[in-house]
């Protein structure tokens, strides 16, 4: 299935190592509540820190721990981990927005999004977003969301450090339901204990994490959790947009643009084509959605003559041999095009960032690696690893699933059907019509397109006023768009304007 797509891990270079401090509140409120009065959990460990954000530094608290999943007689059947940052005054401010953070996978921890994009510090990549030799680094982030709000990262049952108590408990929290299901109950119980029920609420997610994040928006609202903004970064809601099935052929043509994208990138358009960006997208996306679309839906009805057109011109659009799409009955799915686009240079190109390049050592072989995924696979748990004990102070002997490893079968609820919780966004919208969305999607994705994006989002049958809530934004990156520095700022700024006009219209 779909994967969160966020991986790697650097070894720890910058920054002081700060001590725990023992008794003092975690800046989001848990010191001040008495211990005799919460359900049995571990003390989160808190430390004071510093960040230049934005050209000045910022004074910050940090606190990493767990809270646990409660049954109706008081057991805890789970414990999830989070570590959370507060700027500012110590309790913070009520009035301060709280960001929550969810990445994807279903599997990947959140550690792609605090230690990539919004946490006080980063991993430090390539300015293009590509890997540094090793040792790796961390240094502070200078486009941290640590500005806009307070932060709290959230590794659901399964992913960091987050488990069930018992290993034959852990399959009911790796379905749809079972995940969110623990993850409202996590967020209520977070807000309880941080004295934060009046904060704005902001929810961020990302690849699977909007999945579950457009499904814990209706849910959240039936448990009186209204959120002012929810935030969707390289997004998918309905997987039948993105799944290569026969009789599918939705996918193919919304994945068009996005061949498009990789093959101007790589140089491999013709002249007129290769001349700008903004118009062979728009030209390819046109066609996508009609001719294309159409041909498709003929399909063996299709005549000789039409059928050679459309080969022609899905070839002038992909850089893809006429001849290669003939043979694929004009559908190529994004594991062939991968492997096909660059196959005389014996590269392959990433899926979830198709600009990312590796060696193709098995050329006639129909499956491989994602370039993307080993460019970030190596430094980020290298780096957390290291800083949740140097500089948090937490230590664990568990694994820290970054990606992977701690989840078993995923079980989704969709039967006969494709998941899909855009349903669930709609009518969050109509129930709590102050909430803002925000959707960010990179043009060089391959694992959510952009378009597919944008037909689930035109597809949620919204009145005009609801559709005033919604506000999209397209970079000229991967899936990962904050990888690199231009995308990474650009998103804060976007993010920056979001939030303070979901706060002013509240």
């Amino acid at each position: 299935m779909l994967s969160g797509f966020l991986l790697a891990m650097a070894l720890l270079v910058s920054a002081p190592h700060h001590p725990p401090v023992a008794g003092v509140d975690t800046g989001v409120g848990e010191a001040a509540i008495p211990a005799e009065k919460k359900p049995a959990a571990e003390a989160p460990v808190i430390t004071r820190h510093s960040a230049v954000i934005n050209g000045k530094e910022v004074g910050y608290t940090a606190a990493a721990g767990y809270l646990p999943l409660l049954t109706e007689s008081g057991e805890a059947e789970a414990r999830l981990f989070y570590v959370s940052y507060s700027a500012g005054s110590s309790p913070p401010d009520k009035g301060r927005p709280l960001i929550l953070f969810l990445n994807g996978g279903p599997g990947a921890a959140s550690v792609w999004l605090h230690l990539g994009a919004a946490g006080p510090k980063r991993v430090k990549m390539l300015d293009d977003g590509r890997l540094p030799p090793p040792p790796y680094a961390l240094v502070d982030n200078e486009a941290s969301w640590l500005e806009l709000g307070d932060l709290l990262f959230i590794d659901p049952v399964g992913t960091g450090y987050s488990r069930a108590a018992k290993p034959d408990q852990a399959q009911k929290y790796f379905t749809q339901q079972g995940d969110m299901d623990s993850l409202s109950r996590f967020i209520r119980l977070y807000l309880t204990r941080s004295q934060r029920w009046s904060s704005p609420l902001f929810l961020v997610g990302e690849s699977y994490g909007a999945f579950r994040s457009a499904g814990l928006s209706e849910q959240l609202v039936e448990h009186g959790v209204a959120l002012t903004g929810l935030l969707l970064i390289s997004s998918v809601m309905n997987f039948q947009t993105i799944s290569f099935d026969n009789g599918n052929d939705l996918p193919y043509s919304l994945i068009l643009p996005s061949y498009a994208a990789t093959a101007w990138y790589h140089g491999k358009l013709a002249p007129e084509l290769q001349a700008d960006l903004g118009t062979t997208l728009a030209a390819a996306e046109q066609w996508a959605g009609t001719e294309y679309l159409t041909a498709l839906a003929k399909g063996d009805r299709l005549s000789p003559d039409e059928r050679q057109r459309v080969v022609a011109r899905l070839a002038s659009f992909t850089g893809l041999e006429k001849s290669f799409i003939d043979n694929r009955n004009l559908r190529v799915d994004s594991r062939l095009f991968v492997r096909e686009l660059l196959r005389e240079r014996r590269q392959v190109v990433g899926t979830m960032d198709s600009r990312f390049l590796a060696d193709n050592l098995e050329p006639s072989s129909p499956h491989g690696f994602d370039p993307t995924i080993a460019t970030i696979r190596p430094p980020y748990p290298a780096v957390f690893n290291a800083y949740i004990r140097d500089e948090l102070g937490f230590s664990s002997d568990l694994e820290y699933f970054t990606l992977g490893g701690g989840t078993g079968r995923w079980e989704y609820d969709a039967h006969n059907s494709y998941a899909d919780t855009s349903d669930n966004l709609r009518n969050c919208l109509a129930k709590n019509p102050y909430m803002r969305l925000f959707v960010a999607s990179g043009l060089f994705d391959l694992a959510t397109p952009f378009p597919a994006t944008d037909y689930t989002l035109n597809h949620l049958g919204l009145t005009p006023a609801l559709r005033k809530s919604v506000t999209t934004r397209q970079y000229r990156a991967g899936h990962m768009m904050y990888l690199e520095s231009g995308a990474r700022l650009k998103l804060k700024q976007d993010v920056a304007r979001f939030i303070a006009e979901a706060v002013r219209g509240r």
